[in-house]
């Protein structure tokens, strides 16, 4: 392996073209009925439909920091990977952004998927901020060996009178 080559985009995880995305979530100890949908799980519920976060539930409370890996429901990707990137106050610290960063990396080696698409983990919900999240993001992944693809998109509003893509498979 060597070391992962990470792209930055602008534009809607959603509309990516890689196997598998990330949903940056919390620590699944509330359930995922009672919790409003926002940001990226917002975004995946209303195109995927319920069924990753049934699966989600089976798997129980999540570490911070780690990762889960479950159906991609009515999109068009290989999987979803749930990152627990927010504490129980609804905060990501760089630590829980850095580790989910790093648990994702490990299931997509464990998995053998080639190509995965991040979110800014923690700049929404977690109140962490754009720009911090993803340096801490940038630092983690230098860390990790890899022959997947990694994008990390940086949440653009798409304009208005365009429709959602689906994304190829790869």
């Amino acid at each position: 392996m060597k070391p992962v080559s990470v792209r930055i985009v602008e534009g809607d995880l959603l509309d990516q073209p890689v196997e598998v995305i990330v949903n940056a979530w919390n620590r699944n100890i509330i359930p995922w009925w009672l919790l409003l949908p926002q940001g990226v799980s917002g975004a995946i519920k209303r195109r995927a439909g319920y069924q990753p976060f049934r699966e989600l539930a089976r798997c129980g409370s999540i570490p911070l920091g780690g990762a889960v890996v479950t159906g991609a429901g009515r999109l068009g990707y290989r999987a979803i990977i749930h990152v627990a990137g927010i504490n129980m106050f609804w905060r990501s610290t760089p630590q829980s952004i850095r580790q989910s960063v790093l648990s994702a990396m490990a299931i997509v080696n464990q998995e053998g998927i080639h190509s995965i698409a991040f979110p800014v983990i923690g700049a929404g919900t977690g109140g962490f901020g754009e720009s911090g999240a993803l340096a801490v993001m940038q630092q983690a992944l230098a860390e990790v060996e890899s022959s997947a693809e990694v994008v990390i998109v940086k949440y653009k509003k798409r304009r208005q009178g365009t429709q959602p893509q689906t994304p190829p498979h790869p």
